[in-house]
This record gives structure tokens, sequence and C-alpha cells, in this order.
């Protein structure tokens, strides 16, 4: 029997890299993979049928199941992950010198109200500090480029919550260093603080012990992204296995890069002292560091689905079994 073809779309990685480059194939499968400087395009040419099987971010493929034929089921494997507690910056003059201190303030948020950071951390906000997303003000843009509103994706606007999107040529940068809004919490680092500007501070300036107290106590790895297939592909005998276990296998070729450079001081990375901060994580994220799979991810899962419907973002309470794929529920 002929390989099927597949489009795949998924960002460049170091653990993609396996898969695009052709080291690790798909069993059964002839697959193209595309990628895309920003990944918002391969999860819009997703949804709008480009792609076979695509990675998205949490939000962008829960808000298809609102839709009247949710269209997606969801694979277990997470290629973008990351603690959050770093992604929120304040204006030096606004007076935030805690979380609580978000309470009435204006916050600007990236590309839409609940991407993926925004729904992890206004979760976090809501359950560790007792600042929940309609106590504060809301705006919607691009953080240091201008970018439209998502008009592909559902956007859900909850009750009692203030939302609205900048003004067109505004960026929330900007406004940020501004003053013109007190907070942004984003995605992507505003290009005045990476410049060393003085008005824009993180919220968490010690954002790592910060995260790993997270860690220590959730035992939480937020992602980000998972890979999401058509459901009429789904159904395919043996394909999500396969497609599984080609993504693991690539990603284990980059792990396995890591363990082996550990004996060598990793003299092949850049970074100074990498080694040091490579064996901190995996004393406290363990061997598998970077976990696919549903028995290890559950919890977080979970708790990203509780936050998406407590912010308003989703009709009604999901868990794993509702979004993955049944024939890999027990991975």
């Amino acid at each position: 029997m002929p390989d099927l073809d597949l489009t795949i779309g998924t960002y460049l990685y170091e653990h993609t890299a396996a898969l695009i480059d052709g080291t690790v194939a798909i069993e059964g499968v002839d697959a193209t993979f595309e990628t895309a400087p920003l990944i918002s395009d391969t999860f819009r040419r997703m949804v709008q049928g480009d792609f076979d099987v695509a990675e998205l971010g949490l939000t962008y493929f829960l808000r298809t199941f609102d839709l009247d034929d949710a269209p997606f089921l969801a694979l277990p494997i997470f290629p973008n992950r990351n603690f959050r507690h770093s992604a929120l910056f304040v204006n030096t003059a606004a007076g935030i010198e805690k979380p609580q201190d978000l309470a009435g303030r204006t916050i600007g948020e990236f590309a839409l109200f609940g991407h993926d950071p925004g729904v992890w951390m206004k979760g976090i906000l809501a359950e560790d500090y007792g600042v929940s997303p309609d106590q504060c003000r809301w705006v919607i843009g691009g953080t240091d480029h201008p970018i439209p509103s998502f008009d592909w994706i559902p956007q859900p606007v909850p009750a009692g919550v203030d939302i609205r999107h900048a003004a067109d040529g505004q960026t929330l940068g900007a406004m940020l260093e501004a003053g013109a809004i007190d907070a942004l919490l984003s995605v992507d680092v505003p290009r005045a603080f990476l410049d060393g500007s003085r008005r824009i501070t993180r919220l968490f300036p010690d954002y790592e012990p910060v995260e790993r107290a997270y860690y220590r106590r959730t035992g939480i790895f937020p992602m980000m992204h998972l890979v999401a297939i058509r459901k009429e592909l789904a159904q395919r005998p043996g394909l999500v296995q396969a497609i599984y276990r080609a993504f693991a296998q690539a990603k284990d070729v980059t792990a396995q890069k890591y363990r082996a450079g550990a004996a060598k001081q990793h003299m092949a990375v850049m970074t100074p002292w990498f080694s040091e901060l490579f064996a901190e994580n995996r004393n406290l994220l363990g061997e598998d560091w970077w976990p696919y799979g549903l028995a290890a991810n559950r919890k977080a899962v979970d708790t990203f689905l509780r936050y998406h419907h407590e912010q308003g973002l989703s009709k009604h309470l999901l868990t794993s079994q509702d979004i993955f794929v049944p024939g890999l529920l027990d991975s």
C-alpha cells in the first residue's frame, strides 16, 4: 500500500528539526512539512484548511470546540512550553510591586484575549494571588508591531470583562513605556525592555526562583501548543500512533545530544555555564524534562482546560478525555 500523503505544519524547533530534515520519518506517511517565521501563521492555515496535521496553540485549538462541528482532535505532543511568570511586565511608575496591585489596572495582552501565556497567567493570578480578569481592564494588540484582530478564530468575550483592541498603529510595548497601560502580558518581550528602558520592568524581576517554586509545588510545566489532526484522519488505523512516535523520536534525538554533551561540558553550546543549568533543570524536571504523552501531562492539560473555561473562553468545561484522540489516551 502506498504511503499516505500528509501536509504537516510546525515551527522549526530543535526538537522538530529531525522530522523536518527527514532524519526521522513517520511510518506509512509521505509527509510534507511546512514552517513559518510566525507560528500564528501556521495556526491560521490549519484553521483555514491548509494542513492535515499541525501545531496549534492550546487556546486556538480549544476555541474550535465551540464550533458546530469541531474539526480537530489533539495528539499529546507539546512542541512549545514555557513557564510564564516572566511574561508579565509593568510600567515602573505605575506603583505595581506585587500581583495583587494589578487589580483595577489596565493590562495589555498580546494578540487576543486569552493567548496561551495569558490563559496560564490569568489562571495563576486568580488562583494564587486572588486577582481575576474581571478586576482589570484589557487592551489587545501587538507588542512591538501593530496587529489586527485575529478574525479567523472565534473571539469569545467573557461577560463582565472590559476588553478593547488597541487603536490602529498602536503597539502595547510603546503604550506600556508611555504609561498608557499599566502592565503587559505578552509572549513577546517588549523591545524597549530589551533595550534597557527604565520605564519597564518585570512584575517578577527574579522570576526563575518563582517559576521553579511553582513547578515544585504543582508539578506543572505549562504547555502552550499541542499537535492537532483533522478528525477524519484520526480514524485511520495506526496513523495517530505513527505520528506520535515520530514526534517523540525527533524530540529524543535532541534530548540525547544534551545528555551526551554533559560529558564534554556541552562544548558545542555557546551559552556559558550551560552544563550547570542543564544539570539543575534535569534534577528538577527529571530525565524526560520535556514529556509527551497524556500520563505525564494530564494535570497540566486539565488545569489549562479549567482556566480556559473559568475565563469565559470555553462554553463547556472540557477534560483531557474530550480533546485527545482515543488511540493515545493511554500514552
